[in-house]
């Protein structure tokens, strides 16, 4: 069988979609953040478009490590296509992470090692490892941004501005920064990371 006629080809095909579109929206949603003045939120919204075009590019050259004719590849696929507010779309992205990492990589790994195709079974497996941290990632950024405790904690913790380094501990944020006066929305961000199984 060709490769071209293999699942494995439509669903690197269908993940180079998916995560290109993934990165793009991800973008939308740190501009989105940046223009509200939460700076830091959308930097860390940016990485995760960033990662999220890198896996894009890994499905893409594994597509053309196989020197397949890539000209126009026919999709029958539903793909993410969901707006609304901040809170929303952070939302939205935690959900469309953790359908990655649920169902998504892990059926594309196995058509992979199905159909003797171990190494992208391997690279299925390793993007859908980073899609669970994407997910804590958004679902915590939810949680905070709709709760309005981005910037606060229940016990001390420390603060510290992006801007200009000026830190502080306690269980909130200032307002505007005592050295650089900038606001709020530049103060970094405790994105707490919990080990999960893959």
């Amino acid at each position: 069988m060709q490769f071209d006629e293999t699942k494995t080809y439509t669903n690197l095909a269908r993940s180079f979609a998916g995560e290109s579109q993934a990165g793009m929206r991800y973008q939308l949603i740190a501009r989105a953040a940046s223009k509200q003045g939460y700076v830091t939120l959308a930097e860390t919204v940016k990485v995760l478009a960033k990662n999220e075009t890198v896996h894009a590019r890994r499905f893409f050259e594994e597509l053309n490590k196989r020197g397949c004719k890539l000209d126009n590849i026919d999709l029958n696929a539903g793909y993410p296509f969901h707006g609304g507010e901040l809170g929303e779309t952070l939302k939205f992205a935690a959900d469309d992470e953790h359908q990655e990492h649920a169902v998504i990589y892990p059926s594309f790994a196995k058509d992979a090692e199905e159909e003797g195709f171990k190494d992208i079974a391997a690279l299925f497996k390793l993007v859908a490892q980073v899609e669970v941290r994407h997910e804590a990632i958004f679902k915590y950024l939810h949680e905070a941004f709709t709760k309005g405790v981005l910037f606060s904690n229940e016990t001390p913790i420390l603060y510290i501005c992006s801007e200009c380094g000026y830190m502080h501990t306690s269980t909130k944020a200032w307002d505007v920064c005592p050295l650089c006066k900038t606001d709020q929305g530049h103060v970094e961000l405790h994105i707490p990371f919990q080990k999960e199984k893959i």
